[in-house]
C-alpha cells in the first residue's frame, strides 16, 4: 500500500496528472449538461411534480441521473439505458451461444459486445424518450398546471431525439474517461451525480437543526452513523475469501513449471450494486403507478407498499437476496473455475480435482453470497428504519452509498496502481552515467 508521501507525487507525474485533469474536465462537462433544459417544458410545474413524487421510480432515476430528470435536461435519461443494456447482454450471454463465443474471443469479442451494447442503448433511449414525452403530456403539477406547454408529435419527436442524443453523449463521455482518464467512466458519472447532491443534503440538515426539527443529538447521531456505515461498506467491499491453490510441478523440455502456492480470491459482495438497483426498481412500481393511475385500489396497494411499512421492507430484502444469488450465478461458474484449475495443474489442498472441487467452490460461493446479501440488505434498509423510527434525515440511502464508496475504492486503487507502476519504472531507468536512477518520493509498504 502507498503511504501519504506517495500521493504527494500525483501531480508530479505528467501522465497521471493529465489523466486526472481529463477526468475532472469531462465530469465538469457532464455536470454542465445536467442544467441544459429540454425545450417545451414548464420548469416550475415539473419541479412541483417531482416534489410530490418522492419514493417513486422517478426519484430513484433522478438520483442516478444526478438531478437531470427532475429538471428534464438533455441528460434526463442519464446513463441508466446503457447500464440496462449492459445488464441485458450479461444475462443473454448465459443463453445465447454466439454471445458466449464472443466473450471467449478476448479483445475482439469484447469490442463486438460493446458495439451491441451501444446499439441497444440507443434503442432503449428511444423507447424511454417517447414514453417520457407521452407521459409528461398527460401529467400536471399538484396545482393543476400542465407540464408540457405545447403537446403534440413535434414535442414528442423533439424530446425523444434530444434525450437519446444526451444519453449517447454521456455514454461517449464515460468511454473517454475510461480510456483517457482514471477509473471506470460510467461509474464515475453516476458517482458525480450522487455526490453533486451533497451540498443540498448538508443545507437541509442544518436547516432542520436551525428550525428545531432536529436536535444537536440527532445531528451527532447522523454523523456517527454516516461514518460508521461508510467504514462498514469499505470493509465489506474489500473483504475476500481466499481459497488456497497449489500447482503441481511439471517438466516441459528442460524447464520446470509449477510448484507454486497461490489463492483464488472470492469477494463477499461479487454482485455489486445490481441487486439493490433491480429490487428498488421493482418495489417502486406501485408508488409510480399510483401517481399515474387514479384508482382507489391502486392507492390502497401503494400505501401497503410504502417504504415505511414492514411488508415493503421484507419483500425488498427478499428481492435483494434473490438478485444477489441470481447475478452471482451468472458471474461465476464453479464448474468452469474447477476445470481451469485442473487444466493449469492446480488443486485445492485436501479436495479432489474435478467434481469435488466444483462442489467445494460452489459451497464457498453460496456462503459468501448469503453473507453479502445480508450485508447489502442491512445497508439498504438502514435509511428507511432511521427515518421511520428516529426521524433522522439519512439523505444518502443504501444504494447511493454503496455506489459512492465502491467507486471511490476503485478510483483510489487505480491511482495507486499508476503510482506503483511509475515507481517500478523508476528503478529500471538509467541516467547518463549508466547507473540505475531511483525515482524519489514514493514509499511502498
Amino acid at each position: 500500500m502507498i503511504t501519504g508521501s506517495g500521493y504527494q507525487n500525483i501531480f508530479k507525474q505528467a501522465e497521471l496528472k493529465k489523466r486526472l485533469l481529463v477526468t475532472a474536465l469531462l465530469l465538469i462537462v457532464y455536470r454542465v449538461g445536467v442544467h441544459v433544459p429540454t425545450p417545451g417544458i414548464d420548469r416550475q410545474a415539473l419541479v412541483s411534480l417531482f416534489a410530490s413524487a418522492k419514493g417513486t421510480l422517478f426519484s430513484m432515476f433522478d438520483m442516478f441521473a444526478g438531478g437531470a430528470l427532475s429538471q428534464l435536461s438533455v441528460f434526463a435519461l442519464g446513463i441508466m439505458p446503457y447500464i440496462s443494456a449492459a445488464i441485458i447482454f450479461e444475462l443473454l450471454q448465459v443463453s445465447i451461444p454466439h454471445l458466449q463465443q464472443l466473450k471467449k474471443e478476448g479483445e475482439q469479442g469484447r469490442r463486438r459486445l460493446t458495439q451491441y451494447t451501444r446499439y441497444a442503448t440507443v434503442g432503449i433511449s428511444l423507447i424511454q424518450g417517447i414514453g417520457i414525452s407521452i407521459g409528461l403530456e398527460n401529467m400536471t403539477s399538484p396545482g393543476g398546471a400542465p407540464i408540457v406547454i405545447e403537446p403534440g408529435w413535434s414535442f414528442r419527436i423533439m424530446t425523444m431525439i434530444t434525450l437519446t442524443a444526451g444519453t449517447v453523449f454521456i455514454m461517449w463521455l464515460g468511454e473517454q474517461i475510461t480510456e483517457r482518464g482514471i477509473g471506470n467512466g460510467i461509474s464515475l458519472i453516476i458517482f458525480a451525480g450522487i455526490v453533486a447532491r451533497m451540498p443540498v443534503a448538508i443545507t437541509n440538515t442544518f436547516r432542520l437543526v436551525s428550525q428545531d426539527e432536529m436536535g444537536v443529538f440527532g445531528l451527532i447521531l447522523l454523523l456517527v452513523l454516516m461514518v460508521g456505515v461508510i467504514a462498514f461498506i469499505n470493509f465489506m467491499e474489500q473483504a475476500q475469501r481466499r481459497i488456497p491453490v497449489h500447482y503441481a510441478k511439471r517438466v516441459v523440455g528442460r524447464k520446470m513449471f509449477g510448484g507454486q502456492n497461490s489463492h483464488l480470491p472470492l469477494k463477499i459482495n461479487s454482485a455489486g450494486v445490481i441487486p439493490p438497483i433491480f429490487a428498488s426498481s421493482i418495489m417502486m412500481f406501485p408508488a409510480t403507478l399510483a401517481n399515474i393511475i387514479d384508482i382507489p385500489a391502486m392507492e390502497a396497494f401503494s400505501r401497503v407498499m410504502s417504504p415505511q411499512t414492514i411488508t415493503y421492507n421484507l419483500i425488498y430484502v427478499a428481492f435483494i437476496v434473490f438478485f444477489c444469488f441470481f447475478y452471482t450465478a451468472i458471474q461465476f461458474n464453479p464448474e468452469d473455475l474447477a476445470e481451469n484449475l485442473k487444466k493449469g495443474g492446480g488443486y485445492v489442498p485436501g479436495i479432489r480435482p474435478g467434481k469435488k472441487t466444483t462442489e467445494y467452490i460452489d459451497k464457498v460461493i453460496t456462503r459468501l453470497t448469503l453473507i453479502g446479501s445480508i450485508y447489502i440488505s442491512a445497508v439498504c434498509i438502514l435509511p428507511t428504519l432511521l427515518i421511520a423510527k428516529y426521524n433522522v434525515p439519512f439523505y444518502f440511502g443504501g444504494t447511493a452509498l454503496l455506489i459512492v464508496v465502491g467507486v471511490a475504492i476503485d478510483f483510489v486503487g487505480q491511482v495507486e496502481s499508476h503510482l506503483i507502476n511509475r515507481n517500478y519504472q523508476g528503478f529500471l531507468t538509467n541516467d547518463n552515467s549508466g547507473n540505475k536512477k531511483k525515482k524519489a518520493g514514493l514509499s511502498i509498504r
